[in-house]
């Protein structure tokens, strides 16, 4: 009896020991558990995150710029995933240092602060790539954490540059002809009693207001198309009616100067779009290839239908493109780069002569992306351009092509 009693006790003792090394090898799993969580999440693995605010990560979520919530030891305990992909958040830390400082100085003294900066964009090298430009805003957050807001500011801040360049090309191109012009009525006025003198100066002051007309023009037309979306309703336009129209805009400066327009290619094609703005595009590239080219040499316009797989890289779909070739200056590859920023010209004393704004490849461009197509030139100094548009391709309109007989192009060599 005493050594069954013995025994039962014993086991009682035994069992007791493992209950207890039970119970604290699962409390040791649970801690270690919770600090593995802790160090995956990027958290410290013994103080406990600072809560947000109620509703705060919410408003976050909705906003358009980029959120950071810093706690008081500078550590990231909330972040957009625009704030990830813009480099501003690495391992857990705010990487731009002048953002840190400005959060720092925030939590001291709870003042809300604001600045811009120009960051280096992510893989991007510093001194090649566009700078980003941010506004940076600052404030507390409660007692313990610290906001930060960025906003990507870049394509407004190019959008000004552009818009104050504008306003300050425009107003220099249109005081030249009006400058002109009243220094040319002045001249008249005093030279009213020398009938030849006044006939010279009356001609000087048509081909300024000529100039001064046809530049308030093309800023019309820019302005049409520069939100590179179509106004109107599309309509089929048949590409031999827009080749015959550029061919007719510019006859008689390609009579003057001996030089032949030829075209040629695939006939009967059709795109679909505005018909103005395409005239306007391609008479401003058939243009500019007279008044670029020396006398007495050719300008040609070729046409093809192309898949725009080819292309473009496109599934599917078809693109109408039209070439035109000169044999004239030749653009360098430095200009090639900025040919078709508004009034960039190649040679500035050429287009004094000729009485180009500087638009014309402008207003091809935004025509070209309006209508969802491109525009690309290749140039040789010394030997010529082409100038090539894609555009997507349209059908007939309902009665077919000979519906259009009468206005089908001549023969190449009938047409100069």
């Amino acid at each position: 009896m005493d050594v069954n009693a013995a025994a039962a006790a014993a086991c009682a003792i035994a069992g007791l020991g493992v209950g207890l090394t039970a119970s604290i090898a699962f409390r040791w799993s649970e801690r270690e558990q919770a600090r593995d969580r802790k160090g995956r999440s990027g958290g410290p693995e013994l103080e406990q995150e600072p809560a947000l605010p109620p509703g705060v990560d919410t408003v976050l979520s909705v906003l358009r710029s980029c959120a950071i919530v810093l706690g008081e030891g500078d550590e990231v305990v909330k972040a957009s995933s625009a704030a990830y992909a813009m480099g501003l958040v690495r391992g857990g830390k705010v990487a731009v240092d002048q953002m840190l400082s400005l959060a720092r100085s925030t939590r001291r003294d709870g003042e809300i602060r604001q600045i811009e900066l120009e960051l280096t964009r992510p893989g991007a090298s510093a001194r090649t790539a566009e700078p980003l430009a941010v506004s940076v805003r600052v404030a507390p957050l409660g007692s313990r954490l610290v906001l930060v807001l960025v906003e990507d500011r870049t394509e407004r801040r190019r959008i000004e540059a552009i818009r104050r360049d504008f306003v300050a090309n425009v107003s220099h191109e249109l005081k030249t002809p009006v400058g002109a012009l009243s220094l040319l009525s002045e001249a008249v006025a005093d030279a009213s009693d020398d009938p030849e003198a006044v006939q010279r100066f009356a001609g000087r002051m048509q081909v300024e207001a000529t100039r001064l007309a046809s530049l308030v023009q093309e800023i019309i037309d820019l302005s049409r198309v520069q939100d590179d979306q179509l106004k109107v309703d599309p309509e089929p336009v048949a590409v031999d009616e827009l080749i015959a129209e550029a061919i007719d805009r510019c006859r008689q400066t390609a009579a003057a100067k001996q030089i032949v327009i030829a075209a040629g290619g695939t006939t009967d094609l059709y795109l679909v779009g505005n018909r103005g703005q395409l005239a306007a595009a391609l008479g401003n590239l058939v243009e500019n290839a007279v008044n670029y080219s020396p006398p007495r040499t050719r300008v040609a316009i070729a046409t093809r239908r192309i898949s725009s797989a080819a292309a473009l890289g496109e599934a599917d779909g078809e693109l109408i493109e039209i070439s035109v070739t000169d044999q004239g200056i030749g653009i360098s590859e430095k200009d090639r780069e900025r040919i078709f920023e508004r009034f960039y010209r190649v040679d500035p004393a050429r287009s004094r002569l000729t009485g180009g704004t500087g638009l014309g490849l402008s207003i091809v461009k935004h025509v070209a992306a309006s209508h969802r197509g491109t525009v690309s030139v290749w140039s040789v100094e010394g030997q010529g351009s082409t100038f090539t548009l894609r555009l997507p391709a349209g059908q007939a309109p309902a009665g077919g092509p000979e519906t259009h007989a009468a206005t089908t192009l001549p023969a190449p060599e009938a047409r100069s």
